[in-house]
């Protein structure tokens, strides 16, 4: 016979999004359980920032995340800042460091973080139940989950199952099964942050200079990125690569274009040195890797002196450094993605309190709904933001 348990509120995932909403809905006088279907809190974040955790950017704004409604967000990311967590962290005296473009790092730990999180359940009396997975979920006078000892109801339920990425610490499809369950719609999801391959022919060429970096503009259609590129066995990587990789609709037969060298003008700077002596492998050796320069060496034109060569020759070589185009024929999927795109359609929730429209007390927060970051702490960001949002609001 299963024993029946009552709550307020009970919060599936107890990653970054769920600890949030946990925190500040019991902070309310709620009673509250949190429920992980693995044996750990908050993995995501300890593995994050190579275990130092990049908790937020002190830049973020709506403009830093991809959703098919570009303004859902706005309202959760001002109920709660980077700025409010950044005060959260200080008030627990952690210390942090910016490394760049705004990505905020502990200066310890990730594990100071979940330690935090854990520590704040506990002073609002957050019950955590690990290792408990759910059969069935169901909503009649109130919201009902079935496990294999327990039967949980209460009157709010939050779905902050994360996304598909990462399997390995326990990514399921949780949340978009329970959103079928009830009607709403899903954007397809699919991996993002992502490393991108090429095509079996074009593999050689990248493999030969697998662990190259280089500091690149990298385009796709109207978006760019400006970080480093990274070459690897199997196509491209690198933050610049894995930011882009999260605007391709999908990672077959789509054309990137990177600009190997932005900060010069090569084409201005040939024709300024037209007398100059140097051959246009030896010139590019200035800017550029040696293995890189001696790889795409491959015509006449590189080997004779820059001021015997036609205009447009030199023009040519210009074009491929600054428009170096790769075709993109997939990526490292999501046992490699750092998040999915893609999810619980925003249109099917309340921006304000991330409630579903159609479903009276059902939430979703977090990776599970249809809002993606940028690298750089931006998706920590949303975690945050959209678990006060339903926090407060649930």
């Amino acid at each position: 016979m299963k024993t029946t348990r009552k709550y307020d509120v009970v919060i599936i995932g107890a990653g970054a999004a769920g600890l949030m909403a946990a925190i500040q809905a019991g902070s309310r006088g709620l009673k509250v359980l949190l429920i992980e279907h693995t044996d750990k809190i908050g993995e995501k974040i300890r593995i994050s920032g190579g275990g130092r955790c990049n908790f937020t950017n002190l830049y973020a704004s709506p403009q830093n995340f991809i959703s098919q409604n570009p303004h859902f967000m706005k309202s959760a990311l001002a109920g709660f800042t980077q700025h409010d967590f950044i005060k959260l962290i200080e008030s627990h005296n952690i210390n942090y460091h910016e490394k760049k473009l705004g990505q905020l790092f502990c200066d310890g730990s990730a594990k100071q973080i979940i330690q935090m999180l854990l520590d704040l359940c506990q002073k609002n009396h957050v019950d955590i139940k690990l290792n408990c997975h759910i059969t069935e979920v169901s909503k009649k006078e109130c919201f009902e989950l079935n496990t294999d000892s327990t039967i949980y109801k209460s009157n709010s339920l939050i779905i902050a199952s994360g996304g598909l990425a990462i399997p390995k610490i326990g990514a399921t499809d949780f949340g978009y099964r329970v959103a079928e369950k009830f009607g709403l719609n899903i954007i397809p999801p699919r991996p993002a942050l992502v490393p991108l391959f090429v095509s079996e022919q074009d593999k050689p060429f990248f493999s030969s200079l697998s662990g190259l970096s280089n500091d690149s503009l990298v385009t796709y259609k109207k978006t760019k990125f400006r970080e480093n590129i990274l070459f690897t066995h199997k196509g491209l990587s690198g933050p610049a690569i894995l930011q882009i990789s999260s605007y391709l609709e999908s990672f077959d037969d789509k054309e990137i274009s990177i600009n190997l060298l932005p900060d010069i003008d090569l084409a201005k700077e040939f024709i300024l040195h037209k007398n100059n002596k140097q051959t246009p492998t030896n010139y590019l050796k200035n800017h550029l890797t040696n293995r890189f320069v001696e790889k795409i060496s491959i015509t006449p034109e590189y080997h004779q002196s820059i001021t015997d060569l036609k205009k447009e020759h030199l023009l040519e070589i210009a074009e491929f450094i600054h428009n170096f185009k790769v075709n993109i024929a997939g990526s490292a999927g999501y046992q490699k993605a750092e998040v999915t795109v893609g999810g619980i359609d925003t249109n099917e929730l309340s921006s304000k309190t991330m409630v579903c429209k159609k479903v009276p007390g059902l939430h979703f927060i977090g990776e599970v709904v249809d809002v993606t970051g940028w690298l750089g702490g931006y998706n920590f960001q949303w975690a945050w933001s959209s678990g006060f949002s339903a926090g407060i609001n649930c």
